[in-house]
């Protein structure tokens, strides 16, 4: 049987108190309901748990599978189904989902291999390119994910928590306003809104079989198919030469296999390394220069 780790459940008190710890504790009993109603064996909790209690499953057939267990339920049912709707376009399977309980079993992948393990870069780019160009699909109608506007709202509260001329804004002005221009400008020029991953990094495309790749954890945002390459382009930058010689490549290999603009990618990019610098303001952090890097760095594929 499993234990919940000591290291989880403190995380949960952290981040959502009394609640949060309550229901890591009540985990146990949770999960054995869920695996006699799906039909799995529990086996051991993930190394690196953070947000989510992820556990080893095995089905009756003995394939593996996953459980993932979920505070924050509507993230859990938002990510469910951008699963469902991206099945069959490269991602992992849900084999079933309880929302209420904030419980999905996920086909497990075998043997799970995740794309950081490819060392050479550009070989890397070409398989994220793979898989970016079958994953997307059209908005759903009446959907349940954010739309880019709400996903960049950190940078709007930090406005109005520091609005002009307050000599306690920590960022640099100039790159602020240039943000917000390049994101009224990159939503207003979107040509069709599709349905993105939206954390679509190395970590999150895992090797399943021989040949193929499939994607997991989706967080299902609706907007501009460029964003989406971003998250990858943040990771692992210092692979086989410098950050902008890096990142420029990068960029190079998507327009190139996925017929994107070049120009819109990094724009997003600027805009991204705002919303990060926003983002740890907000959680109460004082490093928020590595966001303010990133957006210079991108600014400079600009040129």
């Amino acid at each position: 049987m499993f234990t919940i780790p000591d290291t989880f459940t403190k995380r949960m008190h952290e981040l959502y108190g009394m609640q949060g710890e309550a229901w890591s504790e009540a985990l146990p009993s949770l999960i054995a309901e869920c695996a006699n109603r799906f039909g799995f064996s529990p086996e051991a909790p993930f190394s690196n748990l953070s947000y989510n209690f992820v556990l080893w499953a095995k089905l009756s057939d003995g394939k593996p599978a996953v459980l993932k267990s979920s505070f924050l339920k509507d993230e859990l049912s938002r990510e469910v189904s951008a699963l469902r709707a991206y099945e069959g376009r490269g991602a992992i399977r849900v084999l079933d989902a309880d929302e209420d309980w904030g419980m999905a079993l996920l086909e497990g992948a075998d043997p799970g291999t995740p794309l950081s393990a490819i060392a050479d870069d550009a070989i890397a780019t070409d398989i994220f390119c793979e898989v970016f160009h079958r994953l997307h699909l059209p908005a759903p109608t009446g959907s349940v994910y954010p739309s880019m506007k709400q996903h960049f709202a950190a940078i709007e509260r930090y406005r109005e928590r520091f609005d002009d001329g307050n000599a306690a804004a920590p960022l640099p002005e100039s790159w602020v306003e240039n943000a917000e221009e390049c994101l009224v400008y990159l939503i207003t020029t979107t040509r069709e809104n599709l349905l993105l991953h939206g954390d679509l990094h190395h970590d999150n495309i895992l090797r399943q079989g021989e040949e193929q790749w499939v994607v997991i954890d989706p967080k299902g945002i609706i907007g501009d198919v460029h964003f989406d390459t971003v998250q990858y382009l943040l990771n692992y930058m210092d692979r086989g030469g410098d950050c902008e010689q890096v990142l420029r490549g990068r960029i190079a290999i998507m327009a190139e296999r996925l017929g994107l603009d070049p120009r819109r990618i990094a724009m997003w990019g600027v805009v991204r390394g705002v919303l990060e610098a926003c983002w740890t303001i907000e959680g109460g952090g004082t490093d928020w220069h590595r966001g303010i890097q990133l957006t210079e760095l991108f600014a400079k594929c600009l040129d």
